[in-house]
């Protein structure tokens, strides 16, 4: 079963390409338009996007570059178009595949199973810790072997500071490091995701030490 992202704003398009996504085994988010998707990609884990150029808002070749610079999660688009300008340019967005609409619902769905069949079977090169084990290609997290759900942002901190063990970061570097200089919050939102992601680590949440006064770092020998 993997996490697949619908985004079509067209509603009837969206609820028949969710349902044949669902009787093949998998779970759906949708969204309609680019700006949820990209909120949707940032906050839940998802294994594969399916993804419409014409949209509101924001296209889906935005979506695409901005998703790609995100994670290497496989992304098929969908158009109206069956020129070769759209596909080259998604191509060279870092799309995997493309449909041209209309299309074969079972055909999309073969699609996509076989892009997760290709995803999974890539080399699995792994940051690890105790029990703790980071998949950068795919953006999942494992603690003694079950994969644990993060956000976006979770995941995030987690891959940063499993990156640079022993380090000392404060608050303020974990904010510009994760968040990003432009970020407008406090160093309190450090600090509540430190809490949660504590908690999803559970006992594991020991390598991620909290120094008085300084900041906080992750210790892999612990």
């Amino acid at each position: 079963m993997a996490h697949i992202l619908v985004v079509e704003d067209e509603k009837a398009m969206q609820e028949i390409i969710a349902d044949y996504m669902r009787k093949g085994g998998h779970t759906c988010l949708t969204a309609d338009d680019g700006i949820d998707a990209l909120m949707l990609l940032k906050n839940n884990p998802v294994d594969l996007m399916i993804l419409d150029i014409m949209m509101p808002h924001l296209s889906g070749f935005s979506v695409c570059k901005t998703a790609r610079e995100m994670s290497d999660l496989p992304i098929i688009l969908l158009t109206a178009r069956s020129g070769e300008d759209d596909k080259l340019e998604g191509y060279n967005l870092g799309a995997d595949d493309y449909m041209t609409k209309p299309f074969s619902p079972k055909v999309l769905l073969a699609k996509v199973n076989a892009l997760l069949r290709r995803a999974s079977a890539a080399p699995a090169n792994s940051l690890d810790a105790g029990k703790i084990s980071v998949f950068p290609a795919s953006h999942k997290v494992f603690v003694d072997r079950q994969e644990i759900t993060l956000t976006h942002k979770e995941y995030e901190l987690l891959h940063f500071l499993i990156s640079n063990p022993s380090r000392i970061f404060s608050r303020e570097q974990l904010l510009n490091r994760v968040w990003g200089y432009d970020f407008e919050g406090t160093t309190r939102t450090v600090d509540t995701h430190i809490k949660t992601l504590r908690q999803k680590l559970g006992d594991e949440s020991r390598h991620i030490v909290t120094l008085i006064r300084s900041g906080y770092k992750f210790e892999a020998a612990i």
